[in-house]
């Protein structure tokens, strides 16, 4: 740009920047969504079906086995699709293959499995003052059933009730599930 100063050129490029930002806002994670092969979202939760899930380092069964799950009912997240097979991560940030057949549609959770030591309340209904009628540890595997306004409607073995949707691992937040 014949005639222009450093600064007014560093100026020019600083406004021609800031308009690129402003038309294409960012958008939250847990709206972008695509869909995959199966036509179903990417990414989603889903729920191992069996007690012994291979989890293999690429999309074939040639592929070496990096770790097995041994406890049906664990929610893990399908990230990618390749033909039957679905590259899963677990609530440590693990990912490897599955196939399709081993995991289930059924919505589980883990309460704060980040967190050791601290019990979540669980409540008789969706509202942080209402009457807490279990307080459950971490890694308590839970199934859910309904999430709606931040708060999820969870089950288990001798407990009902609803708790706070960021406590748990299978959910997105905010995520609506009915």
């Amino acid at each position: 740009m014949p005639g222009w100063s450093f600064s007014r050129v560093k100026r020019f490029w600083g406004i021609l920047c800031l308009a690129a930002f402003l038309a294409f806002p960012a958008v939250p994670h847990a709206q972008t969504s695509e869909t995959g092969p199966s036509g179903l979202p990417l990414p989603r939760f889903v729920s191992l079906k069996s007690d012994r899930v291979n989890v293999r380092n690429g999309p074939e069964r040639a592929h070496d086995i990096v770790w097995t799950f041994v406890k049906a009912g664990l929610p893990v997240e399908i990230i990618q699709e390749f033909d039957n097979w679905r590259r899963i991560r677990d609530w440590e940030g693990n990912e490897g293959w599955v196939f399709h057949s081993l995991l289930s549609g059924r919505r589980t959770a883990l309460v704060t499995p980040w967190e050791e030591g601290v019990r979540t309340p669980l409540r008789a209904r969706s509202r942080s003052d209402a009457q807490i009628v279990a307080e459950l540890e971490p890694f308590v595997l839970v199934s859910v059933s309904e999430c709606a306004g931040g708060w999820c409607r969870v089950n288990g073995d001798n407990f009902d009730g609803w708790m706070d949707q960021t406590r748990l691992f299978g959910v997105y937040p905010d995520e609506l599930v009915d």
